[in-house]
């Protein structure tokens, strides 16, 4: 399939298209004639029974919004596929038509990445399967009047009737590249799965938290079906990654790089909480683990560690002009273990690079959070907690923070969530 080079296209966009994009062998089913102000990219592997709720939910979404949104499922597997898991992917193929008639979504469309020949490489996932249906979709944006959007969902989550209308007010009215949607888990169907699913979305809730107070650029969710973008930004960030799993974490992190990325408001997604052993972490594998070992081994960080975090950063955007050895004596004096970890990182050598080539103070710290990204502090998170720091149960970490943060701290697991909830989103 060769791109149109069509004069709608920024120079950005087409040199995307010409040397990143994913184009083929996978094709929109029934090419869509016209173009649109946003799209939004469902991957769907073996969802015949959930992505049909999914659709319902967006159809409820005001008729001027969906008439401006082309929606894409990209039916998906890898090769060697279970059985199971290939029946329902032909079953969702041939229901599509009818579902685009019966939620009455005009602008439904679907690849399949699914059927014999079609399918993806044998180690490629979820990550690859949004790259295709992203990349796929910048032919079909209208790029003459506006910045169009590009919208992640997940075959297995619902939306609200505010959905599209809330992200696009959001990217009207603000200038970050990219957005993270406020989220809430839909109720188990026992008290087991439930117990899980709350332990879960309550250790996403209060890293984000403890990233916050610490000071960290990179405090915002990273949920794979709750995050959108300018068209621009995405092609800006290199676009989609095609990792088999934290896809949307890797994503997130180098849109804010090159972008930014702000947490959105107006609406909330509502993923599944159902267990899952496809990737090998997130959501499903974590409510799989907990379930499989009595629901209750997800452990938390220590709240201290978010307090080496914040020194740490605090050190640096205060270093008047000092080498990375200082910085790393700094380190020491925060903790040993902090100084040990940025040793190994080449830390060092790295601020003397990010020193030489940013002579501008402001964007010197820009360039140190660069280096100091998302990925990097979730390692020393790690390190720490390895090193002398052993995780520690809810009902003991989640407390501190909301002190730290000003609120009021319930007793129990549910009161901890619904506070998390109440002013995160969702």
């Amino acid at each position: 399939m060769s791109i149109k080079l069509d004069l709608h296209y920024p120079p950005a966009i087409a040199a995307y298209l010409r040397k990143r994009a994913i184009l083929e062998p996978w094709q929109i089913q029934g090419q869509p004639g016209r173009t649109f102000r946003a799209a939004v990219v469902i991957p769907a592997l073996a969802e015949y029974a959930n992505l049909t709720h999914t659709l319902q939910t967006l159809s409820a979404n005001p008729p001027g919004l969906l008439e401006q949104t082309l929606i894409l499922v990209v039916v998906n597997q890898r090769s060697g596929a279970l059985s199971t898991e290939q029946a329902d992917n032909l079953a969702t193929l041939a229901a599509l038509p009818q579902w685009k008639r019966e939620y009455g979504l005009e602008n439904l469309y679907w690849v399949d990445a699914a059927s014999t020949g079609n399918e993806l490489p044998l180690k490629q996932g979820v990550g690859l399967a949004r790259k295709i249906g992203l990349d796929l979709v910048l032919n079909h944006l209208d790029f003459n009047e506006s910045d169009p959007l590009l919208i992640c969902l997940d075959a297995d989550t619902l939306v609200q009737s505010d959905y599209l209308g809330a992200i696009t007010t959001h990217f009207g009215a603000g200038s970050a590249g990219g957005a993270s949607i406020p989220f809430r888990h839909r109720p188990a169907e026992d008290l087991r799965g439930q117990a899980a699913i709350d332990r879960y979305e309550l250790f996403l809730r209060a890293y984000v938290l403890g990233m916050e107070l610490s000071g960290s650029p990179y405090a915002f969710h990273t949920v794979g079906s709750a995050m959108a973008c300018r068209a621009s930004a995405y092609t800006a960030s290199g676009g989609m990654n095609r990792r088999l799993a934290g896809e949307d974490f890797y994503f997130l992190q180098q849109l804010h790089k090159t972008s930014g990325v702000a947490p959105l408001t107006g609406t909330i997604v509502h993923p599944s909480p159902r267990s899952s052993h496809r990737v090998p972490f997130g959501t499903g594998r974590a409510v799989g683990d907990m379930l499989a070992a009595g629901g209750g081994q997800l452990l938390f960080y220590q709240p201290r560690l978010f307090g080496i975090v914040g020194q740490w950063l605090k050190c640096v955007e205060e270093h008047g002009g000092a080498d990375g050895n200082h910085l790393l004596e700094c380190a020491g004096e925060i903790s040993p273990h902090l100084r040990t970890y940025l040793e190994q990182a080449g830390f060092g050598e790295a601020w003397g690079n990010l020193s030489r080539n940013s002579r501008e103070e402001q964007r010197l710290i820009v360039s140190f959070h660069g280096w100091f990204d998302a990925f990097r502090t979730m390692r020393l998170m790690h390190y720490l907690t390895d090193s002398a720091y052993p995780r520690i149960p809810a009902e003991e970490a989640v407390p501190p923070l909301l002190e730290r943060a000003g609120h009021a701290s319930p007793d129990d697991l549910g009161g901890l969530i619904a506070c998390m909830r109440s002013f995160q989103g969702g």
